[in-house]
């Protein structure tokens, strides 16, 4: 719930954003939903991390 108190999500950029996804789904954590792109600058990938926390993952393109 967005007015649940403690951590919801947490955000790294990363250099390698397939790898860093392939690296997390070997330790089973699986995506949420499909790698994307926010207008031709990231690509992004979300991941449910420990105790369903969202870890977003975000690698600068170009």
């Amino acid at each position: 719930m967005a007015n649940e108190l403690g951590l919801r999500n947490v955000a790294f950029e990363v250099d390698d954003l397939h790898a860093a996804v392939d690296r997390l789904d070997a330790d089973g954590y699986g995506l949420v939903g499909d790698i994307g792109q926010y207008e031709r600058i990231w690509r992004m990938a979300y991941v449910r991390g420990p105790e369903g926390i969202i870890v977003s993952l975000a690698e600068r393109m170009g």
